[in-house]
């Protein structure tokens, strides 16, 4: 319910002197969440997160400064609105829930400077988090600037946190950084400092106590650039930070403007348990309403791609159709054609390819070089994107050839003028009907729910880096344990997972066959590019390709089953009537994890595939509906498919 104080103690426990006005308050439809905002005198506002009467985040500063913008050290609440109760149902076919019901209390409070000039601050409380952005009703002739965001998030001292550092720009492989693909630090005390100076990304993973709160943004449109956490961080407190200035497209620009009114993006709070964690969908909730599109184009699925094993030198014809081949006998919808296919087999040929999947019932995906001048990826084709006019061009040409979507690689940051890019892709590719993979890029912060054809985005360190690198191989396990609680809990993730049999680059996989099998249940993508080979598939049992064969394209319902970021997790996953429930050990020593059967309605049987006692092999057994004990080896892991 919404409250206006005047109380000095409330003041106190805030941190903030009682010498001027009031707050307001907030509370989730349950009433369990709630936000106290606080102006403590011209110029400051600041709020604070409860959940269950206990601090979760202490008071946290609001504003931003800019040019065009009301002046932030004038500012007063002029006016709080009543409470309203907002309430929303949509959905999406690239996540891990396909119908959401979203509702939650708003509270805006009106604001004004010494000019009269006017912004809006706008507070979302619903029983999974907190979401709040500004607004900008009236910019001036000029228009507006953006130039800092003050907003903070400020835990406890003895908060943890696990968090994934941002790449320094123009880092890296030929200069690609950065791209969302960092090693998380697990666990570390808030207030650490972040190693190379440039922040953290999105979703950030924090714990208190018995709360966790995971941090994000969504509604990004191309008048904002995506944001990050400063890299410093003293006494707990977490500033938004803009990108650095090299992350902007040629003669593009960084910061955020608008001469229009203006929303910045949501300024997402999941709160609660890792169950709240993972099955919460707010960071999709608050995102845009999805555009106009044909339904019969947005086809979640899944795909061969031969690159991920043979790399650059196999972009030929011939391995091309064979994993074509491979597609079809799996059932699968899709082929990617990756690198320089433009090069090695030819505009003329691909369509050949094409013709030839379409009598196999498989769609074919194309790989693109988004760059222009921001790195030196040599990859083709390259720069036809890049221009509205040229872009469309080669949409057009693709899509009369029977190309069904691409793969866009090699993103220049997060500068106002990259997300613009990003977007005008979009929308193009909407235009033409053509389903979108971004790599190499940022974090898609709802672009999913907005852009349905959007079917996924890789910004995660993926399975390509296990076959590049041992050190990648080693880290596996743990890492891909804290994905769930982080990258994947909103947006699709493109991490290319469930490589059964072995990795043909020479480097050792740590994980086995089960946990590699589980992956492709554990993490969401609207289309699941696997990492396996027509030859590795041949050396799996029968009953694992079936599984692989009638594996759901899309989720209807999700369920946190037991987990630790950065331990073991494990998942389960509707689809129908039917429910898969996946579990990782991210640890190099055996464990029991017990899934309560019992819990699912309906259930008359339940298939059990785990490791088998030789390394490589699989074991499959029935099993009772009732507390179910699952022996999971090191780096091992098990599905479990009730009927």
């Amino acid at each position: 319910m919404y409250r206006i104080y005047f109380l000095f103690g409330m003041f106190f426990y805030l941190g903030i002197s009682a010498a001027y006005g009031s707050h307001y308050a907030v509370s989730s439809p349950d009433g369990r969440l709630e936000v106290v905002v606080a102006h403590a005198g011209v110029g400051q506002l600041y709020y604070s997160i409860m959940r269950n009467g206990v601090v979760v985040l202490e008071s946290s500063q609001l504003g931003l400064r800019g040019t065009g913008i009301p002046v932030w050290s004038q500012i007063h609440v002029e006016a709080a609105s009543d409470l309203v109760r907002v309430t929303d149902k949509y959905e999406v076919r690239t996540g891990k829930r396909r119908s959401n019901i979203y509702w939650a209390n708003r509270l805006v409070l009106q604001m004004r400077d010494d000019t009269g000039a006017r912004s809006d601050l706008i507070f979302q409380v619903s029983d999974d988090g907190v979401a709040f952005r500004y607004y900008f009703p009236d910019p001036p002739a000029g228009g507006m600037t953006i130039n800092e965001e003050l907003t903070s998030f400020r835990f406890p001292a003895d908060a943890r946190a696990w968090l994934q550092p941002m790449a320094v720009a123009k880092s890296g492989w030929e200069q690609t950084n950065p791209s969302y693909e960092e090693h998380y630090q697990q666990g570390i005390p808030v207030g650490t400092a972040e190693p190379s100076g440039t922040g953290w990304i999105y979703p950030a993973l924090f714990q208190v106590d018995s709360t966790w709160v995971l941090i994000t943004e969504a509604g990004l449109d191309g008048r904002y650039c995506a944001t990050r956490l400063r890299p410093g961080s003293p006494g707990g407190e977490y500033r938004i930070s803009f990108p650095d200035t090299r992350e902007v497209m040629p003669d593009g620009g960084l910061l955020p403007e608008s001469d229009e009114p203006f929303y910045s993006p949501w300024r997402v709070i999941t709160v609660g348990s890792l169950a709240t964690i993972v099955e919460s969908n707010l960071g999709l909730d608050v995102a845009g309403k999805a555009i106009a599109i044909t339904e019969d184009i947005v086809k979640p699925g899944k795909s061969s791609w031969s690159w991920i094993n043979s790399k650059d030198d196999y972009i030929i014809y011939d391995e091309q159709r064979k994993y074509i081949d491979f597609a079809a006998d799996m059932g699968w919808q899709y082929c990617l054609i990756d690198v320089n296919w433009d090069e090695k087999i030819g505009y003329g040929k691909i369509e050949e390819l094409a013709d030839y999947a379409a009598t196999k019932g498989v769609g074919l995906l194309l790989w693109y070089n988004s760059a222009g001048s921001w790195n030196t990826v040599k990859y083709t084709p390259k720069d036809r994107l890049l221009t509205s006019e040229s872009r469309n061009e080669e949409f057009s040409r693709i899509k009369s050839m029977g190309i069904k979507g691409v793969k866009i690689d090699f993103f220049g940051g997060d500068g106002r003028s990259v997300i613009q890019y990003y977007i005008d892709i979009l929308e193009d590719a909407a235009k033409h009907g053509l389903l979108v993979n971004f790599h190499g890029a940022t974090l898609p912060r709802g672009w999913s729910r907005t852009y349905p054809h959007l079917m996924t985005v890789e910004a995660v360190r993926g399975f390509e880096m296990v076959t590049f690198s041992q050190d990648d191989a080693d880290k596996q396990p743990t890492h891909a344990t804290i994905l769930p609680f982080t990258r994947n809990a909103f947006d699709p993730m493109d991490y290319t997972p469930m490589n059964l049999s072995e990795v043909r680059t020479g480097v050792k996989r740590r994980t086995t066959a089960a946990f590699e099998l589980a992956t492709s249940v554990l993490f969401v993508s609207g289309i699941q590019h696997y990492a396996e080979s027509p030859e590795g598939m041949a050396q799996v049992p029968q009953y694992v390709k079936a599984f692989l064969r009638d594996l759901p394209d899309t989720w209807d319902d999700v369920r946190f089953i037991d987990g630790f970021p950065g331990n073991d997790a494990t998942v389960a996953r509707r689809s129908g009537s039917r429910w898969y429930i996946a579990g990782i050990n991210g640890e190099a020593e055996s464990k029991r994890i017990v899934v309560d059967l019992s819990v699912f309605e309906g259930v008359e049987k339940a298939i059990l595939i785990t490791d088998g006692q030789q390394p490589g092999l699989f074991e499959r057994k029935m099993v009772s509906l009732e507390k179910q004990p699952v022996d999971v080896k090191p780096n091992g892991g098990f599905i479990i498919v009730l009927e």
